[in-house]
């Protein structure tokens, strides 16, 4: 895990639910554990910058997802950032991408106690401000349907 961290830091990052199901209304403590999530041991999430590209990469056919708006403050000792192949960004071949191309992705690995979460890894009502129907526009993902009226996802790639 890499301790170092962006500046500035982000205000909220975001955590992609498929449109089925939909999360429980209201949310609970915990919800379950993406299979991805629990095959890696932590939870994927994404920066505004971030999640235009992820949308495009791993959700490109769905017609809409739920977003789940994380206020950066909540997670923050919780959250490790790593590039997509795990180096951080003191390690050979990584390093902060300043053109939000990719950049570091917020990871949870653990923050959870015994009977709170799968894995030590919790992320419910505590954690989530709110959430937010995010539909796919004319064919591809787009921040004119995003579900927030603040920090507009950018157009950016992810490799």
């Amino acid at each position: 895990m890499s301790n170092s961290t962006p500046t500035p830091l982000p205000k909220y990052i975001y955590k992609i639910h498929p449109s089925s199901p939909p999360p429980p209304e209201p949310l609970p403590v915990s919800l379950p554990l993406s299979a991805l999530d629990a095959r890696d041991n932590f939870m994927h999430l994404s920066t505004s910058s971030q999640i235009l590209g992820t949308l495009q990469k791993f959700f490109s056919s769905a017609t809409h997802v739920y977003i789940l708006r994380i206020p950066y403050e909540r997670v923050a000792k919780f959250i490790a950032w790593e590039d997509s192949q795990g180096k951080g960004p003191d390690e050979n071949g990584g390093s902060w991408d300043f053109d939000e191309k990719r950049g570091y992705f917020p990871h949870i690995y653990a923050n959870a106690g015994p009977g709170e979460g799968e894995q030590g890894l919790k992320l419910g009502k505590d954690e989530v401000e709110s959430v937010g129907v995010w539909k796919r526009g004319d064919g591809t993902w787009s921040s004119e349907t995003w579900p927030f009226g603040e920090d507009l996802p950018k157009q950016c790639d992810i490799e």
